[in-house]
């Protein structure tokens, strides 16, 4: 596996407990390294969203990896401000 690159990860529109179980677990599964998550799909920033990218950053510093979140519009970033998970936030 290429670990030059950042491995990237896409949340669905609407995330299943299911789906955000198996992004974990491909995190789990690949080399510690840099990790971008694409949430740009995202269908509505509310705390369901909230919950998967927190799951996805936990499960992600687990592994020793470095997630940022891409693509996050006004709102979410809005809500990872109060849930003090911005720092994981793109510019």
């Amino acid at each position: 596996m290429d670990t030059s690159q950042p491995l990237v990860v896409t949340l669905p529109a609407c995330p299943t407990r299911d789906e955000v179980a198996r992004l974990c677990a491909a995190l789990g599964a690949a080399p510690p390294g840099d990790v971008v998550c694409e949430v740009g799909a995202l269908a509505r920033a509310d705390l369901a969203a909230v919950d998967a990218l927190a799951r996805l950053r936990l499960a992600a510093g687990r592994r020793g990896h470095r997630i940022r979140f891409r693509g996050a519009g006004p709102d979410l970033r809005a809500l990872l401000l109060l849930t003090g998970l911005d720092a994981a936030l793109e510019a």
